[in-house]
């Protein structure tokens, strides 16, 4: 097909988005099967694939076992709606440091950015954004890409310069998260109000929702606008690579969003190619712990043996629900499931074939109990249990989970994402443990809590660990409680761990400053800077560090700067 034709499929409504890992077994697939298309690779290794909806559970179970690994998981935002806490603003006062985040660029992966605010202006009114690219529309996508609409520097100038900015450059915040996260990392000082790296600039990607077929699959309410596909996350994440490669600057990428689907163990492709990407020279990645730990959207459980049995019991409030959890073991393992409805009519236990989907249809509540099993998962080798109740009446709703075949016995369950499933579900004996939402539990990447300045607090929402491979995390908190900051409607506060996560990608901007841009480590990256910032973190004597809560402690720039100092 040509060109129009391509990104005409790209953007159907009927089409859907994965990624697979690229070899010569996928070259020879794609020949053979030409109703996929593969657009533009990633990290030079995860190839972006798309389908009709229709055939896509086909042509993946055609491409082998381990094709689950490859449908996209569905995020959500961090945070609903300080710098001198976290020691920044005693950087920003060192003169003879002078860290403000010039010549280091910040990537915000969200909701988009309005532009016109006066933080991300010059004082001759030009703008501090570098690009915005805004995958929700169809219009002139960058170099390289197929979906969405680029608007350069010279056209946001351009825009700002008119009466009229939106009809040169349309794009818009209307949820106002990505204008907020964009301003505490790199606003700059207007009145009371200072970013942490206020000479840093910008690039900003807008996401684009989810496709439905996704939605559907993961039980998204229909009016939740802001359900994003990993795909357009890593395409994202991309492009801010690429834009910082054409400026020859180091840039932080700050993620603020995150899921409760997903292996939480490091080794899908989207979590894989994030840690590809924070290893990468002059790029810092900073992802929110999540807001989960009070959620009750998390539970474990382990069958000892061969026959014996767990059971999980899950909490239904509202009429016509849908129930949507997932079940991850371990690769010695294999388990089935039985599901009981609170009126005690049983959807009996099925047999574990790999690739199966078995439906229910129960009679008196006029639900329906789908179960699926997915083994082995490609990374781990594990296996991935789905249960999705449709219609599912209120009370209590039993998931009995078996021991077929029993080495460790250990799992965990997971429900969606506070705001990505219907209200009132919850696990009766939940656990706040593992509660680090995908992608935060990429490994090598910055995995950061939130607390409260006021009276150095935890922020009770924020995400627990360990990682599902017991690594720890989060590595460390920051303010997260009622932040200052500035929404397309002006000032005002936020609290959560994607606030949290954008103040330290503030703090990484300094560092990136002081090591690539002035020379002092040109080789800096991720890993030497989360490093510096563990070692740097303040910590209460009465704590044992690291710990699943705190991490190794609250960000202290500072501190981190002082330490550096007495080892160099």
């Amino acid at each position: 097909m040509n060109e129009e034709e391509l990104r005409e499929f790209i953007n159907s409504p009927d089409t859907v988005d994965f990624i697979v890992r690229g070899n010569d077994i996928l070259d020879s697939f794609l020949r053979e099967n030409p109703n996929v298309v593969a657009t533009q690779t990633l990290a030079q290794r995860y190839v972006v694939c798309y389908a009709k909806s229709s055939e896509f559970l086909d042509t993946l179970s055609r491409m082998g076992s381990n094709y689950a690994s490859s449908i996209p998981v569905v995020l959500g935002l961090l945070g609903r709606p300080e710098v001198e806490a976290s020691g920044i603003g005693g950087i920003h006062r060192q003169p003879y440091l002078g860290l403000r985040g010039r010549g280091v660029l910040v990537g915000i992966v969200d909701t988009g950015i309005d532009y016109t605010q006066q933080v991300f202006r010059y004082e001759d009114g030009t703008s501090k954004i570098q690009a915005i690219f805004d995958q929700s529309t169809v219009g002139t996508p960058p170099e390289g890409f197929y979906i969405g609409t680029e608007y350069t520097h010279a056209q946001i100038n351009e825009a700002l310069a008119s009466e009229n900015p939106y009809e040169i450059v349309p794009q818009r915040d209307t949820d106002g998260h990505g204008t907020f996260l964009a301003s505490v990392a790199a606003g700059r000082e207007v009145d009371d109000f200072l970013g942490a790296a206020p000479d840093a600039e910008l690039v900003v990607v807008k996401l684009k929702r989810a496709r439905p077929f996704y939605t559907d699959l993961f039980a998204v309410p229909p009016d939740q606008p802001n359900a994003f596909g990993s795909t357009a996350v890593m395409i994202g994440v991309e492009y801010v690579l690429k834009k910082a490669q054409e400026l020859n600057r180091p840039v932080v990428i700050c993620l603020g969003i995150g899921t409760n689907s997903g292996s939480h163990d490091g080794f899908s492709i989207f979590e894989e190619y994030l840690s590809e990407i924070s290893n990468l020279v002059g790029v810092c990645l900073c992802i929110g712990a999540g807001n989960e730990s009070q959620a009750r959207h998390h539970t474990q459980g382990r069958i000892s043996a061969v026959g014996e049995f767990q059971n999980i019991d899950i909490s239904v409030t509202n009429e016509s629900s849908v129930i949507y959890t997932t079940i991850w073991s371990g690769v010695s393992d294999r388990l089935s499931v039985a599901v009981r409805s609170p009126t005690g009519e049983l959807a009996a236990r099925i047999p574990p074939k790999s690739g199966t989907i078995t439906t229910t249809n129960l009679v008196f509540e006029q639900s329906s109990v789908q179960v699926g099993y997915f083994f082995p998962i490609e990374g781990s080798g594990g296996q991935l249990t789905v249960v999705r109740v449709n219609n599912a009446i209120p009370g209590i709703w039993t998931i009995t989970v078996y021991g077929d075949l029993v080495l460790d016995g250990g799992f965990n369950a997971w429900l969606p994402l506070t705001g990505l499933s219907s209200p009132g579900i919850e696990f009766l004996a939940a656990n706040p443990n593992y509660t680090i939402t995908v992608p935060a539990t990429t490994v090598g990447a910055l995995c950061i809590g939130a607390y409260n300045i006021a009276d150095d607090s935890l922020y009770p929402s924020s995400s627990w660990g360990p990682t599902r491979i017991n690594m720890m995390a989060p590595d460390l908190c920051a303010p997260g409680v009622n932040v200052e900051g500035i929404y397309p409607t002006g000032p005002g506060t936020m609290t959560g761990t994607s606030v949290a996560a954008a103040i330290t990608a503030g703090a990484c901007a300094l560092m990136l400053q002081w090591g690539v841009v002035n020379g002092n480590d040109v080789s800096m990256s991720t890993y030497q800077i989360r490093a510096y910032l563990i070692r740097g973190c303040r910590r209460s004597p009465t704590v044992f560090y690291p710990n699943t809560q705190w991490g190794y402690g609250a960000l202290d720039l500072v501190q981190t700067f002082n330490l550096m100092r007495e080892t160099r």
